[in-house]
């Protein structure tokens, strides 16, 4: 990813270097583990961790595999460089590249997941402090883009909060369903490597040991954890299309924050554009781009192939990369947006008491009018402020018919907002537990 937006510490686990570390570090935890089986000499498996410290030359060992035309001799190859050939030779010992490879990317998306989970919890807590914030700041709901029954600006936060929670949730699966790792050599049947080896250096890696490998791990894993990512980028973008929507001139109930000394448009000094959540909705579709070849790398020939793998090597730095700049970007633009309670307050009285529509129905319901007459009568009012600018409640306390079942005092109450919010404590218990 360019580094516009990426962030270092996740850029850091996709690094050549980084990777380099992993592949020396399973590689000396398997000599061990084979030391410790008679399998190799003790004093050549304590030799390879004579280069612990070491820092593997990327240069050099890209120069290497030039000629080999294979990463993963080139690294083993540049590692005899440091510790000598023959301590070297008992290297790799029964194992194959994907041991490698594979155990490497799962400890990558391991570390990637504990990152993301991280930046999930600073949504998710500023999705909280600003559901409480505004938990009773009143605003119109909307259905199709129009004004629909009143809501309050805490419950559009904590609605955000508990999808970004159920997402949260599914990561920690997808965590714990990619921490596996394979050390089972050609085609997984352990023939030349003790299954008792893939169990130490899983247990070093902080991995469990896959239940069954062909020579790779089963790509269903990877395939459920960048879906996963790419559900929460669908959170991420229904939440920057929410703010986008509000910040909108006609609207404008929120908006970005709007820092001094920035910028909206180098043409018209007036523009206050919602770049962050335009910028979230952009990257969302990039992480999402991922999802479909990680479903397709499921499908692989026999016991292994490498079609899978030139996908993972971009999608897998890609889009960590990608979602964690958005989630703390995200957390950012919740932090600091700007609400606006008056203009939520002005919005909703713009059709002059027309939301309170349904309240008046089912009032007309309860007196004894069919549904079907009892609809007629309220729509052909809330028609009138539509096309005429009336007001619904004089309207209705003008109509003969309405006022055959309802009185004066009736209609009145049925314009009580507070009705509309005797419930979002319950709503806030729910999502959020007792404060």
């Amino acid at each position: 990813m360019i580094p516009r937006y990426s962030r270092p510490e996740m850029t850091a686990i996709w690094e050549p270097a980084t990777k380099f570390r992993i592949w020396y570090e399973i590689e000396a935890h398997a000599c061990d583990a084979q030391a410790a089986l008679g399998v190799i000499p003790k004093e050549n498996a304590e030799a390879v961790w004579k280069a612990k410290d070491v820092e593997f030359d990327v240069a050099r060992i890209d120069e290497i595999e030039a000629v080999t035309k294979h990463d993963v001799i080139a690294f083993l190859t540049h590692l005899a460089e440091h510790i000598g050939s023959d301590d070297a030779r008992f290297v790799h010992q029964g194992m194959t590249s994907s041991d490698v490879l594979d155990t490497t990317l799962n400890v990558q998306l391991v570390r990637a997941a504990d990152l993301l989970i991280a930046d999930m919890d600073r949504v998710l807590a500023a999705l909280k402090t600003r559901a409480y914030e505004h938990k009773d700041t009143v605003r119109i709901g909307r259905s199709h883009g129009i004004h629909a029954e009143p809501t309050t600006m805490g419950l559009t936060f904590a609605r955000f909060y508990a999808e970004m929670d159920r997402g949260r949730a599914r990561l920690v699966n997808a965590r714990e369903e990619i921490a596996t790792g394979a050390i089972s050599g050609a085609v997984g049947t352990f023939a030349n490597i003790d299954p008792a080896v893939e169990e130490h250096v899983c247990a070093q890696l902080g991995l469990k040991p896959e239940p069954i490998s062909t020579q790779v791990i089963p790509r269903d894993r990877h395939a459920m954890f960048f879906a996963t990512l790419g559900v929460i980028a669908s959170s991420i973008e229904n939440i920057a299309t929410e703010v986008r929507h509000m910040q909108r001139t006609e609207v404008l109930e929120a908006e970005e924050f709007f820092s001094a000394g920035q910028k909206g448009s180098s043409a018209m000094p007036h523009k206050r554009n919602p770049v962050l959540t335009e910028n979230l909705t952009g990257l969302a579709r990039l992480v999402r781009m991922s999802v479909v070849p990680a479903m397709e790398n499921v499908t692989l020939w026999h016991e292994r192939d490498i079609s899978h793998s030139s996908v993972e090597r971009a999608i897998g730095p890609d889009t960590t990369i990608t979602l964690d700049f958005a989630l703390n970007r995200l957390a950012g633009v919740i932090e600091k947006l700007v609400i606006y309670p008056d203009n939520m307050l002005a919005n909703m009285n713009k059709f002059r008491g027309l939301v309170m529509s349904q309240r008046v129905l089912l009032a007309l319901t309860q007196a004894g009018v069919s549904r079907e007459d009892a609809y007629k009568l309220v729509q052909r009012n809330a028609m009138r402020v539509w096309e005429q600018g009336a007001d619904f409640k004089t309207e209705l306390l003008g109509d003969a018919d309405v006022l055959a079942a309802l009185s004066a005092e009736e209609i009145e109450e049925k314009f009580d907002l507070g009705y509309h919010m005797k419930h979002v404590d319950t709503i806030f218990a729910r999502v959020f537990g007792t404060r």
